[in-house]
């Protein structure tokens, strides 16, 4: 797995990153109390930062050494409610990686194996600072 920068919120969350390569990123949530909404179900919200944590690492394993990222747009779709106590999994996969911007489809489910969402976020390539 590539070095990867300190990723606090990720960790705040449980976010486990379980592989890293250029062509995908898997990782896991533990869906607890504190990420839920009510009735015990992960809050889209949580789902929308776990994607997005997740597209912005596989925009780094495709980065140069010296360039960064950031998330530009992202669209979520929710099919499925993940309750509390359930682990959510992801993987991660490129639609587009370009010079400049980089698209990244991550889908979500649940322990059952059923499609919870479906994120599409695109990552703008910043070059280095001088």
């Amino acid at each position: 797995m590539p070095d990867l920068p300190a990723l606090p919120f990720a960790a705040l969350m449980g976010l486990k990153i379980t592989s890293v390569t250029p062509e995908k990123v898997t990782a896991e949530l533990p869906v607890t109390a504190a990420l839920c909404t009510v009735p015990a179900i992960l809050h889209g919200g949580a789902v929308m930062a776990f994607a997005d944590t997740l597209g912005a690492v596989a925009t780094v394993a495709n980065l140069a050494e010296g360039f960064s990222t950031t998330t530009i747009e992202s669209k979520t779709n929710f099919f499925a409610a993940i309750p509390a106590g359930e682990t959510a999994h992801a993987e991660t996969t490129p639609l587009h990686r370009g010079k400049t911007t980089m698209v990244w489809q991550t889908k979500i489910s649940r322990a059952d194996g059923k499609l919870a969402a479906i994120v599409t976020q695109t990552q703008l390539v910043l070059a280095p600072r001088k």
